[in-house]
């Protein structure tokens, strides 16, 4: 693939550091993506995703989905060409493993009404 088709982006986590700048193929996918990233991650940051399903990618204001490709995401506007792309990185971690974290922690809560009649 000839080298000025190649798409360069760079992440910015939650501390303002970037990760990066990367060459992809426009044909890469969201998910191949998220695994560099992980790979890529500093391991001396307090949030560490465990896996590719724990990171969002965000462009444009709008989260990436893994089947997309790169060259799906390029924003055509505002972007300059052969210049980097900046992507927010977020991690996030699976909904499944929240919502269990969550009901643990209501379940020793109780309901106590407080009403009074004068």
């Amino acid at each position: 693939m000839p080298e000025e088709d190649l798409v360069e982006l760079k992440f910015r986590i939650y501390d303002g550091s970037d990760i990066g700048p990367f060459r992809y193929s426009p044909a890469s996918t969201v998910a191949m993506v998220k695994e560099r990233i992980v790979t890529e991650w500093p391991k001396d940051k307090k949030i560490v995703p465990k896996g590719a399903n724990d990171v969002k990618l965000i462009n444009a204001g709008k989260v990436l989905e893994n089947s997309k490709t790169v060259g799906q995401c390029r924003v055509p506007f505002g972007e300059l060409p052969r210049g980097v792309i900046t992507m927010h990185a977020v991690v996030q971690p699976c909904l499944a493993k929240a919502k269990t974290e969550k009901k643990v922690d209501e379940a020793p809560r109780k309901s106590i009404c407080s009403c009074s009649i004068l």
